[in-house]
């Protein structure tokens, strides 16, 4: 069973000297975090990452929506590319189920898969924002590799928002409520043009 630190930076839970990569289902997080009421400030969460240990490489990733003229997540992508974020878009195919509802489909769990794997021997600590549980077997691979996983989810929220065999299968599993204080959106921050953008996804 993986440990719920409830104050992440004082818990021992990263080491100064060690590298780590983030790896962020873009849709996961942004849901999880309107569903516990506070917006992304994405400089800030790259700058505390930063300061915990020697952070190498952070991942976004997001699908985009085909023959669409304007996406509302698009400026979002862009001020991330330009800020830090290695981007990973896939196209996504919006479809009309069986009840007339317009849905989106669309996956990003290969390009996770393979962006880490390519990673696990470049870092000590991966940090994984998702909760989808078709992820537990590749963090498992990579623990097996000698790479530490942590998850960052919400049990918080209603409904969880985070597999029960992803957050077992982590070394450490990261309440998003707890990492709030340190990544929120504050209304005095000033994150540059980022802020306009949070709310895309």
């Amino acid at each position: 069973m993986s440990k719920t630190p409830r104050n992440p930076a004082k818990t021992g839970l990263f080491y100064p000297y060690e590298r780590i990569a983030l790896f962020i289902d873009g849709a996961n997080l942004y849901a999880s975090s309107k569903s516990l009421d506070f917006d992304i400030d994405y400089k800030s969460l790259l700058r505390w990452f930063a300061d915990q240990s020697r952070l190498v490489r952070s991942f976004y990733y997001t699908a985009l929506v085909e023959d669409q003229e304007y996406s509302p997540i698009r400026p979002l992508v862009d001020w991330l590319d330009y800020n830090g974020f290695t981007m990973v878009t896939k196209p996504a195919r919006e479809y009309t189920d069986n009840q007339g509802r317009k849905k989106i489909k669309s996956g990003i769990d290969i390009e996770i898969a393979i962006d880490m794997m390519d990673m696990a021997d470049k870092v000590d600590h991966i940090i994984l924002f998702s909760g989808d549980g078709d992820l537990r077997r590749l963090v498992e691979t990579v623990q097996n590799r000698g790479v530490r996983v942590s998850v960052v989810g919400s049990i918080e929220t209603s409904p969880v928002m985070i597999s029960d065999e992803l957050r077992r299968q982590a070394d450490f599993f990261i309440e998003l409520d707890e990492l709030a204080p340190h990544i929120m959106r504050k209304n005095d921050n000033d994150s540059g043009e980022e802020d306009e953008y949070v709310a895309a996804e």
